[in-house]
């Protein structure tokens, strides 16, 4: 069996919600990074994903990795760099109907740069619109099928008429020579273990999509003088894409990858909802589970091979323990790639709860050992020793829930068992568990043998 270990090398008080508590970081401060960041137009690759990671660079080391255009991918291949200078629809009177400075949403992501006159017949087959939320300019993108196009609303799609004559601009440049970009926060811990933590940041003018780079950003800072269990890797990518650009340059070193999670959409003011991984079983869809289930309107979804980033990560040839946590699952909100998903779309109350509620699944692994009982043969007597005095002090309810869990470790601590196996056997918060096997440490009833 492994040595014993001191109570401060494990069994420690909840130390990621301690440090994001001690550092300040607020649904406030994530809200006044998304106000910042909606400001900048994102796409897959190019100028506005580098000005991005500089504002996140400002308070963290980040490491940032570009990858040269033409790069093979797997089944893939990093696409030329985008940039758009400007792009509108002009009348022949010169009035712009349509201009990507009033909305970055306007243009059609990576769109081929064109200077044209043309018909209103031959422009409306580059036009892309919501005829269910004519308000709304739709988010479309032409990533990897070269095309143009503009997005636009329902009174902009009508004032188009097909016999006039329209100039086209789209300013843009697909530059084969450019490159895709990502940047990582390694955090170290104890153990060279990882926990995987990753966002997207290719979408522009979207809130609640862009609001769990705000939200890993804040969790970064506060982790950055932390006494942690397990290393941290944060990971700013553009979607699809980056995380396989990712894994094919890390391949050799996922071994290390304990747990995982996609975090997006974790602003709007739906209840929280975490998507299993591909395992379904794995440890991090146990903790997160467990966190949500607790919270008002918390739910956990079978993982499915669509949504957002765990796609890859799980892919078949991966299948690593890599999950999702969001509030409103993508697509399952009408505001969701529509210019209706702006600053009024999520608040600072919801950042906060779901930054807690990560920072929660998050301690539960951290705190999640294995004990094996040191006195297995009958139960030893707690009150000579005063246990039943020294947990769940409070309220009687928490003091019998505290006098529940000391018992429930010491006969369920066989060597086998984590204190997550044990919670879901008795139905109890991880906190009584985490606490009574902390204090049966300390008077040297249970060591820890394992995670």
């Amino acid at each position: 069996m492994p040595e014993a270990v001191t109570r401060s090398q494990v069994m420690r008080d909840e130390p990621v919600r301690t440090a994001v508590a001690a550092s300040g970081v607020s649904g406030d401060e994530a809200l006044g990074l998304v106000s910042r960041m909606i400001a900048v137009n994102r796409s897959l690759t190019g100028p506005g994903v580098r000005q991005t990671l500089g504002m996140l660079a400002e308070t963290l080391p980040l490491e940032l990795t570009e990858i040269a255009s033409g790069t093979r991918v797997f089944d893939w291949t990093v696409p030329p760099e985008w940039s758009v200078r400007g792009a509108w629809i002009a009348d022949s009177s010169g009035r712009r109907l349509v201009d990507l400075a009033d909305n970055y949403l306007h243009v059609l992501g990576y769109s081929a740069p064109i200077h044209a006159r043309m018909t209103g017949a031959e422009l409306e087959e580059h036009l892309h619109w919501l005829p269910d939320r004519p308000e709304a300019i739709p988010f479309r993108t032409s990533y990897f099928d070269p095309s143009w196009g503009f997005c636009v609303t329902g009174d902009q799609r009508s004032a188009v008429h097909r016999e006039e004559i329209y100039e086209v601009v789209i300013d843009s440049t697909l530059d084969e020579s450019g490159s895709l970009t990502y940047a990582e926060l390694v955090l170290p811990g104890r153990s060279e273990q990882e926990i995987l933590l990753s966002t997207y940041i290719c979408h522009p003018s979207l809130a609640n999509e862009i609001s769990g780079i705000a939200l890993l950003a804040g969790l970064g800072r506060a982790l950055l003088d932390a006494d942690l269990h397990f290393s941290y890797r944060l990971l700013f990518a553009p979607g699809t894409i980056g995380p396989l650009t990712w894994l094919m340059h890390n391949e050799d070193r996922l071994g290390v990858m304990r747990h995982g999670m996609i975090v997006s959409c974790v602003g709007d003011r739906g209840p929280l909802t975490y998507k299993r991984s591909r395992r379904g079983t794995a440890e991090v869809d146990r903790a997160a589970a467990h966190v949500l289930g607790s919270r008002p309107g918390g739910s956990v979804r079978p993982f499915v091979p669509w949504g957002g980033d765990e796609r890859q990560f799980c892919s078949p040839g991966f299948d690593l323990p890599i999950g999702s946590l969001t509030r409103t699952p993508h697509a399952d909100y009408p505001e969701y790639h529509t210019s209706a998903d702006d600053l009024s779309f999520i608040g600072a109350a919801e950042l906060e709860d779901s930054l807690d509620a990560l920072a929660e699944i998050l301690d539960v692994l951290e705190g999640n050992v294995v004990l094996e009982s040191s006195n297995p043969k009958g139960e030893p007597q707690l009150s000579r020793r005063g246990l039943y005095e020294t947990i769940g002090a409070g309220r009687p309810h928490d003091v019998e829930i505290g006098r529940q869990a000391l018992l429930w470790v010491l006969n369920a601590a066989d060597g086998t068992a984590s204190l997550l196996d044990m919670v879901e056997r008795a139905g109890l918060p991880f906190s009584a568990f985490r606490e009574a096997g902390s204090v049966l440490e300390d008077a040297g009833l249970v060591r820890e043998v394992g995670r």
